[in-house]
């Protein structure tokens, strides 16, 4: 009986560690769209990392350097809907540079640097649309 209730609890475990890295892939393929197909027309190229986050009613934040005279996107998600993810673009002082939830969740933010800055990334869910999930955060600069 011991035996029994021990693999349905690992079961459990391990169904739920799958679930949350197939959430995750899906989410990076909608997040990864948003750097090379949009309405604008421009290509953004991934500076190669994927920043991924599960949350629940928490935050996650991420340190990266910026390059004078290149032009960005920040893309995140969090689902199916464009507005679950939120994102706010800090630098070292705190200063916040820009957050999306200024521009109704929108997914993504297109700028350019003047000089090279460090800045933290915070995102996080917009808990009046989704409580728990994974958020997926893509930085591209224009090709």
């Amino acid at each position: 009986m011991k035996k029994g209730i021990i693999i349905g609890v690992l079961f459990a475990i391990v169904s739920a560690f799958s679930v949350n890295a197939q959430d995750c892939d899906s989410i990076y393929r909608v997040v990864e769209n948003y750097l090379v197909s949009n309405e604008e027309g421009r290509t953004f190229v991934s500076d190669g990392q994927v920043y991924t986050a599960f949350l629940d009613n928490e935050k996650a934040e991420f340190t990266t350097t910026l390059y004078g005279g290149s032009v960005y996107r920040i893309a995140a998600s969090a689902g199916i809907k464009d507005d679950y993810a939120l994102f706010t673009v800090r630098d070292m002082d705190d200063n916040i540079l820009y957050t999306n939830e200024d521009h109704l969740n929108s997914p993504y933010w297109d700028f350019k640097v003047e000089s090279t800055i460090p800045v933290k990334i915070q995102t996080e869910l917009d808990t009046n649309k989704k409580i728990t999930g994974c958020v997926v955060m893509m930085i591209g600069f224009l090709k």
